[in-house]
């Protein structure tokens, strides 16, 4: 008999794709792991800044949408790797006001 890798209901016909669908924890996830930090780069870039955020407590999944949703807003290319997402340039202000109307704690950090 064949094992199965994924046993897990990805469509439902009451809530629809709950793959998409909002962890109901996770706004306690948001607030109990501590500020996402939100600083700007230069380091090994040739001097070209970079705007990373970090300490966000999602897994590499919805982190990476979460970079995806980043990019979008500022207009830019980036990475979101080993827990950090990258943006290119300095989008500080913009990815601190978005995070906070995310619902999380976020903190400039760096100078």
């Amino acid at each position: 008999m064949a094992k199965r890798r994924d046993a897990r209901v990805v469509w439902s016909s009451n809530d629809g794709d709950l793959r998409k669908a909002r962890d109901p924890h996770l706004a306690e996830l948001r607030s109990a792991g501590g500020p996402v930090k939100v600083r700007r780069e230069t380091a090994g870039r040739r001097g070209k800044a970079v705007t990373t955020v970090s300490n966000v407590p999602l897994d590499e999944i919805a982190l990476r949408e979460l970079a995806g949703q980043l990019k979008k807003r500022c207009g830019v290319g980036g990475s979101a790797k080993h827990g950090v997402i990258e943006l290119q340039g300095d989008h500080r202000t913009l990815v601190v006001e978005l995070l906070r109307a995310d619902g999380y704690q976020v903190v400039l950090a760096g100078g």
